[in-house]
């Protein structure tokens, strides 16, 4: 993440209502809502275009200009339309650059799982983790390395290095990544046992022996 404010004008928004920020929207403008450092808070409108650029590239600190003054703030929620694909609201928290915030930092697998080799199946538990962090210092993502791990391993929270100055806040016991056996090879594992067992539990069945003829 871009350790930089970005710097945005902002107007304050005195109407409210889904028809007043249908209308924004349609202005180009993204309807936003700034609060905490137990201030008021302040409902705003952005430019859409520079907002969502300011992302792309890394931002997740702005510095918004508005009425006549500047607001350090922190990218804390985007809401999405019905498809989650455009952004349409974002809140925004007050912060002073020189102190820790609590977020949620997307996780980048990396690799490919050995277990995956032998007919395994990796799966992500968790895509994000909570870590506790300087508020210039938040990073874009925290990479995670799955190449070791054999069908049967697993990482958790606790596992993830993190970046210098960061302290998690994800429960250390939440699993992240677990490679196990695909569902085909589990079925045929359980099948061949039931049969082995089956075979082993048999009876075994013993004939009544047919009775000699006395001889003529």
């Amino acid at each position: 993440m871009s350790t930089e404010a970005m710097s945005l004008k902002a107007d304050i928004r005195t109407k409210a209502g889904s028809n007043a920020t249908a209308a924004l929207r349609k202005q180009g403008k993204l309807p936003a809502v700034i609060y905490g450092h137990k201030q008021e808070p302040v409902s705003i409108a952005v430019d859409t275009h520079d907002f969502i650029e300011g992302l792309h590239h890394g931002h997740r600190l702005f510095s918004i200009a508005m009425g006549g003054k500047n607001e350090t703030v922190l990218v804390k929620d985007l809401q999405y339309d019905y498809l989650g694909k455009d952004v349409i609201h974002a809140d925004l928290i007050r912060v002073d650059l020189s102190e820790r915030v609590t977020v949620e930092v997307p996780l980048s697998f990396r690799g490919v799982a050995k277990g995956t080799l032998s007919g395994g199946i990796l799966e992500e538990s968790l895509t994000e983790l909570s870590i506790e962090c300087g508020v210039t210092a938040i990073p874009e993502s925290i990479p995670v390395s799955v190449r070791d791990l054999n069908i049967g391993d697993a990482l958790h929270a606790r596992d993830i290095v993190l970046p210098a100055g960061c302290v998690l806040m994800t429960p250390p016991d939440a699993l992240v990544v677990i490679c196990h056996e695909s569902k085909a090879a589990e079925s045929a594992a359980e099948t061949v046992e039931g049969a082995e067992a089956a075979a082993a539990t048999e009876p075994e069945v013993i004939t009544e022996r047919k009775k000699e003829e006395p001889a003529e």
